[in-house]
């Protein structure tokens, strides 16, 4: 396992970590968790990513039991929840958002749901836009001063709107967020690869990306339809299938799929490792119901060497649509 500095950050996190978005509690039951936990941590991976809506707060309740089980020390992991969305049905005012209330009231509870003392990273999940960012930068400097979580980001903020947070931290002598977490992947590249590139030579955001396989469509198995059991599949997330799925995608894939095939590589192992390769990524969440699925996403750092130039070229040609041009 190849491990890289959190931004500018003192902190090393795993290239590859785990997430339980969608599959915790929703798609795996304890003892599979467990599982994959163990395979995880068993092969180098030392971050892994829950959030206070994830299930809600039943995802998180379930990490929190795995961990209890495996007793792990816990300096050896680093374990991170978000805020924002809530987790109560209906929600109440003061139960979702920004506000200093609800930072605080989410980061006990997700501390409860986690069965830990601390919490490694704490994500603001959504920029809240009602709230001053004031506000929100001295309640995060706030719970680490408590001791109550170590590090505090951003996950799918505008380069606007972080740069904002540093500057209040610089007035006020206080810690801006050091990483955010942006969703990135083949198709989804703006943010990682434009917009925030001067905050990456300026101020060295760490992120913690999530969404490498584009809700499973990078591996190949919608080629011929939704099936049964897949994340896709499930109730609740039609949402993914208008955002993710479409003739140009699949027809991409489909070509991507055979490039994989020369590497000898699973066409998820490809998608991961070419998350991987930007050097402004710091971790890639994984997420997955099966350890051979697992097993075949780790397969991401054999298949990280062999993206030299040309293979990067050929991927690229691939996703802007350009015609293969034969050999004479």
């Amino acid at each position: 396992m190849e491990y890289r500095r959190l931004g500018k950050s003192g902190l090393q996190v795993s290239l590859l970590s785990f997430g339980s978005w969608v599959t915790f509690h929703k798609q795996i039951d304890d003892s599979i968790a467990d599982e994959l936990m163990g395979m995880a941590y068993d092969n180098g991976i030392n971050f892994f990513d829950n959030a206070e809506t994830y299930a809600l707060g039943e995802s998180e309740k379930m990490m929190g039991r795995v961990l209890r089980k495996k007793g792990w020390d816990r300096t050896s992991y680093v374990l991170s929840s978000k805020a924002y969305f809530g987790w109560r049905k209906p929600n109440k005012p003061n139960q979702t958002g920004l506000s200093r209330k609800h930072l605080v009231e989410a980061c006990h509870e997700a501390l409860q749901r986690l069965q830990t003392d601390y919490l490694d990273l704490y994500f603001c999940h959504r920029p809240d836009k009602t709230v001053p960012i004031e506000e929100v930068v001295w309640t995060m400097n706030l719970l680490m001063q408590q001791g109550k979580i170590l590090y505090w980001g951003t996950s799918e903020w505008s380069a606007q709107e972080i740069m904002e947070a540093h500057m209040v931290a610089e007035k006020y002598r206080l810690i801006g967020p050091t990483m955010e977490q942006p969703e990135y992947n083949m198709f989804h590249r703006e943010k990682m690869e434009n917009e925030y590139l001067q905050i990456f030579r300026n101020v060295g955001l760490g992120t913690t990306i999530w969404s490498p396989l584009a809700a499973g469509v990078l591996t190949g198995k919608y080629n011929d339809g939704i099936p049964e059991g897949s994340r896709l599949a499930i109730k609740g997330f039609e949402w993914l299938v208008n955002k993710q799925l479409s003739e140009d995608r699949i027809g991409k894939v489909r070509q991507l799929s055979a490039l994989a095939a020369e590497l000898d590589a699973s066409m998820a192992a490809l998608a991961i490792a070419w998350c991987a390769h930007n050097p402004h990524v710091s971790t890639v969440i994984l997420g997955a119901t099966s350890t051979s699925q697992l097993q075949q996403n780790l397969a991401a750092l054999d298949v990280l060497p062999k993206l030299t130039p040309d293979i990067m070229q050929r991927i690229e040609d691939i996703l802007q649509n350009k015609p293969v041009l034969p050999e004479w």
